[in-house]
């Protein structure tokens, strides 16, 4: 391998890095100093990154740019999961926070589109990198008028607080003092927890939910399919600008197919999404298979539209489906007294997951070959099937202490049984 060759590894690289390691330090800080405040350093690390990135003249500085930048993804990918499920009543918690999968797939278009129109610009990756300055820099004026988390406030004796921030979203006074008493229940039995709680027995039940999500979501070959995207269409027939226009139609469907995932989302049951999703996925990923192999092997010129319209459907199913909902369950499924680091957890997991099939996904392609490869993520949908039927507990519709409550009578059951 060039030296070249291993610098762009770890340019692909570092911002998994980094997001990793964003993850896994947010949780526990945002226990302490709260949701808003850290959404606003997150903000900033954002800008900093993405402007280190645009400004870098050496491969080692785009590195540690980017590593930065992936910091500050990964601290959002724990944060906003869990401030927007304890800031939304449970009948639209589901939809409130399938907005952070919506607005991932939205800011993925953009960059697709940005990419286009800079693809004949001198020095274009400059302004590529650099352009997420803007997104940083409105993320912090829009975080500066964002309201606390409720519960953070109740659970750092601010119950006045509390109450103001929920009657904004609640116009009920009984179900505002219903869910404050809710709260205050659950925050007076429990001790700000730590890694011991999170490990703990107690805990054992989400914790094995969240981290079997989080890597599930990973290994069913989301990222490597879009990945590969661009090279599907052009051994289709697609030139490389027309492949490129390509991306841009798959990230408006990405888009479209992801907000119509929000608007059911508090209407069907997050298990069901889950295993109808996985079967789509698993299916498609076998069709999207076999069109390669025919496409490559027998020169089958129908296999190839096969595979456009196989990884067409494929990220229609995920965009619907895992894409939101894994970071539905894991912001609304762990107890208040370990939420932040719980959730800073589970996205560290999704992340390290990221970058272990980003990792692994060239050297499997040379062994197996283009086809064959996809045959492994497909095995890994199926699979996901048996672990959401018997791991994962059912949310919506639910408060998110009477999620709790299941999860612990869940362990209490469990206790018996042994």
């Amino acid at each position: 391998m060039s030296s070249w060759a291993w610098m762009e590894g770890w340019i692909t690289a570092a911002v998994l890095m980094g997001a990793v390691i964003g993850a896994v330090v947010i949780g526990p800080m945002s226990d302490r100093f709260g949701r808003k405040r850290l959404l606003l350093l997150s903000a900033v690390i954002f800008f900093v990154g993405a402007l280190g990135s645009g400004l870098s003249n050496s491969a080692e500085l785009l590195i540690i740019s980017r590593v930065i930048l992936g910091m500050a993804v990964g601290s959002a990918s724990a944060l906003v999961p869990t401030y927007l499920s304890e800031l939304s009543p449970a009948k639209i918690r589901g939809g409130v926070s399938t907005m952070f999968q919506l607005m991932i797939m939205t800011g993925i278009l953009l960059a697709y589109i940005s990419n286009y129109a800079l693809k004949g610009v001198s020095g274009n990756w400059h302004w590529m990198l650099g352009l997420a300055t803007v997104p940083a820099a409105l993320l912090f004026i829009g975080g500066l008028f964002l309201p606390e988390s409720p519960r953070f406030l109740v659970r750092h004796d601010n119950e006045a607080g509390a109450r103001e921030i929920l009657g904004m979203i609640n116009d009920d006074p009984n179900s505002i003092e219903a869910e404050i008493s809710d709260i205050q229940l659950m925050a007076k039995e429990e001790k700000q927890g730590g890694l011991q709680e999170l490990f703990g027995q107690m805990s054992r039940p989400v914790l094995i939910m969240a981290i079997g999500l989080a890597i599930f979501q990973q290994v069913m070959g989301c990222n490597t399919v879009l990945y590969f995207a661009p090279s599907i269409f052009v051994a289709v027939g697609f030139g490389a600008s027309a492949a490129l226009l390509a991306h841009i139609g798959i990230g408006i469907f990405n888009v479209i197919v992801t907000y119509i995932a929000m608007r059911v989302m508090d209407k069907v049951n997050r298990r069901w999404m889950l295993n109808f999703g996985a079967w789509g996925m698993g299916i498609s990923l076998v069709l999207m298979s076999v069109g390669m192999i025919l496409a490559e092997n027998a020169h089958i010129g129908f296999g190839k539209y096969l595979a456009v319209i196989a990884l067409t459907v494929y990220i229609a199913f995920f965009s619907a489906t895992w894409g939101p909902v894994m970071w539905v369950m894991i912001g609304e499924s762990f107890p208040l007294k370990i939420r932040g680091l719980g959730n800073s957890f589970g996205a560290a997991v999704n992340w390290a997951a990221n970058w272990v099939v980003s990792l692994t996904f060239l050297p499997l392609l040379s062994f197996f070959g283009t086809g064959k490869i996809f045959l492994i993520y497909a095995a890994c949908c199926f699979l996901s099937i048996w672990f959401t039927s018997k791991k994962v507990i059912e949310t919506r519709g639910k408060t998110l202490e009477q999620i709790e409550a299941e999860l612990l009578h869940r362990v209490h059951h469990l206790e018996e049984e042994g």
